[in-house]
């Protein structure tokens, strides 16, 4: 392929009236001096998407931002899509997070696993399928990077459709675990400046349930080490910022990897809010006591009910000119790999795609499993990363499984298929009956009817 002009790139943005993920996309892209071109945002709020069309066109940089009406000509002719999307509204994630509590059954975020998870893919995987479709029609060369939870099963959904569709999932968890590995290694080795990105990893696993089989600093390796830090910090936690307890609803003291590690003796590389929920709910999620004695937080959804609020009164504010965009890097790397792709040097990064390599020899080549891959001119290319340990393929092969009901019941609007994702799902599992569990899901269901196919009714 021709390398591309990355200062004349032509991306649409499906989702453009976020004003949490894009105002970050939007920040950084005007941080780089080589990249421009055109942003063509597109959201069914339109007049949210007019607000960040003028707040991201105040911006220093190369772009320029324009509002499309249609996905069509949003899509038409452009070289990247970009996909962030909050499917329903709070009132559904209401019922995603909070309906299984009255079983006992907690969850701490409920955007990718658990009950919360399944009924939030029932009503974002039909809308992925009609994305699938739109970008096979009016742009099938262009390279899609989804952000919207539950990413794994999103993207399994664009390649369900679109078989071949170039598109990738990115996930910033394990950024967070390479910087609590940089932490250490200043600690450790008392040396000053450590950067995430000299944090060498061997990615492996399921979205939100990452682990790193090795780690290394400057060829230095950080197993032993590892070991020996969380084992010192395995009753108090550790903090990485001193910040980092000011948003009580997001952070963690990362009690639950250091129990990881003591398990099974991997890295386990996302947060402990994520990590959680993929374990049986007995253990971290048995209780809201359990929770805090693990150092971790729920995050209700009155809460972000609330930063909503905040947020739409900093968009007011941006669009008037009242206040300016703060321009610091998020330390994302969306950019870093449009310009890759674009032909623009070459770059590893983890990223999540179907397993058709076997780059995780020990799952279902058809499971959306993240990994390390190389990035380059229109082209990435996942890296080997080797089978599972006993240990974790035990764990982490249901949710895998999980994949295919999880779809099928989404694309056919099959409740038995429902039904039976629940009965996999390890925080349900043996803690609710038969009856129980279904009048959990069809309660959920109901709930979020509105955002469904007609088939569900």
């Amino acid at each position: 392929m021709k390398k591309k002009d990355i200062g004349n790139l032509k991306i649409a943005y499906i989702g453009g009236g976020s004003r949490a993920w894009a105002w970050t996309f939007m920040a950084d892209l005007a941080l780089d001096r080589d990249a421009g071109g055109e942003i063509r945002l597109y959201d069914i709020d339109i007049e949210a998407a007019n607000h960040n069309k003028i707040i991201s066109n105040s911006l220093p940089g190369n772009w320029r931002y324009s509002v499309y009406k249609t996905l069509p000509e949003a899509l038409d002719g452009v070289d990247f899509v970009i996909i962030s999307t909050l499917p329903g509204t709070f009132t559904e994630m209401h019922s995603d997070v909070h309906f299984p509590e009255r079983l006992g059954i907690y969850q701490s975020v409920g955007d990718t696993t658990g009950p919360g998870g399944i009924i939030r893919a029932m009503r974002t995987l039909p809308m992925f399928a009609k994305f699938a479709e739109a970008i096979r029609s009016y742009a099938p060369d262009a390279w899609v990077i989804n952000y919207t939870n539950p990413l794994a099963l999103c993207l399994r959904t664009l390649y369900h459709i679109f078989p071949e569709i170039k598109a990738l999932g990115c996930c910033h968890e394990v950024f967070g675990t390479q910087e609590l590995l940089a932490a250490m290694v200043k600690r450790k080795l008392d040396v000053e400046d450590v950067e995430r990105h000299e944090i060498d990893v061997n990615v492996l696993g399921l979205n939100h349930f990452t682990w790193f089989s090795n780690a290394s600093y400057k060829g230095y390796c950080l197993m032993d080490m590892y070991r020996e830090f969380s084992e010192e910090f395995y009753e108090t936690g550790f903090n990485v910022k001193e910040t980092e307890l000011l948003n009580q609803n997001f952070t963690c003291v990362h009690r639950v990897k250091f129990d990881l590690f003591k398990r099974f003796g991997w890295i386990a590389a996302a947060g402990d809010r994520h990590l959680a929920e993929f374990m049986p709910g007995g253990e971290y999620l048995k209780d809201e006591e359990t929770v805090r004695r693990w150092g971790f937080y729920l995050t209700p959804v009155d809460w972000r009910e609330t930063d909503l609020k905040s947020r739409l009164e900093k968009s007011a504010k941006l669009v008037s000119g009242e206040i300016k965009m703060p321009m610091r890097s998020s330390g994302e790397e969306g950019v870093a790999l449009i310009k890759a792709l674009s032909g623009a040097g070459r770059m590893i990064s983890n990223v999540n795609l179907p397993n058709y390599g076997g780059q995780i020899a020990n799952l279902p080549k058809e499971t959306v499993v993240e990994t390390n891959a190389v990035f380059s001119l229109d082209d990435v290319r996942p890296v080997y990363a080797g089978a599972l340990s006993d240990g974790l393929c035990k764990l982490i092969r249901p949710h895998a499984e999980n994949q295919t009901v999880i779809l099928n019941a989404a694309m056919n609007c099959d409740r038995n298929s429902l039904y039976e994702a629940f009965r996999q799902d390890p925080l349900l599992i043996g803690r609710v009956s038969e009856a129980e569990l279904r009048a959990l899901a069809d309660d959920m269901i109901k709930n979020t009817l509105k955002y469904l196919p007609k088939g569900w009714e």
